[in-house]
């Protein structure tokens, strides 16, 4: 089957793109190797509109139930790699191979790790990656923010309104940060900065309850107790699989799109945290917003096309180069 959209991701931006895909009639496939992304590891939302609170997976579950109940077409696979034919693009997965006129990249980030004894076992059970989606489970509790980048620090602010006491762990004497963040951080009375130091193990029992704090240069170790530890030491685009159709990518890796959520390359679009870097507000509702704004540009992609060649001509194109 030759399908109008492959959309690959299974997070906010890839089932909104779907389920507005298919609301414009067009024939839609998702392919996702874990549903929801970063969604799925919230443990809780707050702040997605007409939804008071809920569980990352179960939204996650419910953006998929919604694109599914239009009829869109969803996969478990996960994708090995894109080739470009001469009017579509073969999406490879380690189960077989499908076609599309148009491509949507909404793979997300991955988030980097501290890769220390405690951080994947304390995961969603007091260690976060996200501040913005589970610091107000963390209300009148004491918590560690790791990293002295932008992100870091903004957490910590973020994290001060809402936690009795926050740590701000960094490995250098000085924050790589916005100067004017950095200097309300200082001011901040519940935020303390641990400079030069390093998480080397987080503990706790069924949840966090501390954590193993050494000196970077000394290598002298104190225990913190704490509930939450918050990882922000940055994030790492997963748009390895579009490097050789020469789609662009800014100097940090993310991939850059026009308005449209279009890529430099004609039929393949991208969405969601993915597209951009630092600077993006990266939440749901802003990913799913991209998403619908792909949609758009793509069903308007492939009616442009199909008038311009004649309805079936990327299916007689597809015959021809199968």
């Amino acid at each position: 089957m030759l399908y109008d959209l492959i959309v690959i991701g299974g997070g906010p931006a890839g089932m909104t793109a779907a389920l507005y895909a298919r609301r414009y009639d067009l024939k839609v496939l998702v392919l996702y190797e874990k549903l929801g992304g970063h969604t799925a590891d919230a443990h809780n939302v707050e702040n997605y509109p007409g939804i008071f609170s809920i569980t990352g997976m179960d939204l996650a579950a419910k953006f998929k139930e919604h694109a599914e109940k239009f009829k869109a077409e969803i996969k478990q696979e996960k994708v090995e790699r894109i080739e470009k034919a001469t009017s579509s693009y073969h999406v490879i997965t380690y189960n077989g191979a499908y076609t599309g006129k148009t491509v949507l990249i909404a793979t997300g980030t991955e988030t980097k790790r501290l890769e220390i004894k405690g951080e994947k076992e304390f995961s969603g059970r007091g260690v976060s990656f996200c501040a913005t989606c589970d610091g107000p489970i963390f209300k009148n509790k004491t918590v560690a923010v790791v990293g002295g980048g932008d992100s870091a620090i903004s957490a910590a602010i973020y994290l001060s309104d809402i936690a009795k006491k926050v740590y701000l762990v960094h490995r250098r004497e000085e924050f790589r940060a916005e100067p004017m963040q950095v200097k309300q951080v200082k001011k901040t009375k519940n935020i303390e900065c641990v400079l030069n130091s390093a998480i080397q193990e987080i503990k706790g029992a069924k949840c966090v309850s501390s954590a193993i704090i050494s000196d970077v240069n000394t290598n002298k170790a104190q225990e913190i107790a704490l509930d939450g530890v918050f990882i922000e030491i940055g994030a790492m685009p997963t748009s390895v699989l579009v490097k050789d159709v020469g789609v662009k990518f800014d100097s940090t890796g993310f991939i850059i799109v026009d308005s449209a959520q279009a890529t430099n390359v004609p039929g393949i679009y991208a969405a969601g945290d993915i597209t951009t870097g630092s600077n993006k507000f990266m939440q749901i509702v802003t990913a799913a917003a991209e998403g619908a704004v792909a949609a758009s540009a793509i069903y308007k992609y492939v009616r442009q096309h199909e008038a311009a060649g004649g309805k079936n001509n990327h299916d007689a194109q597809w015959a021809k180069e199968k």
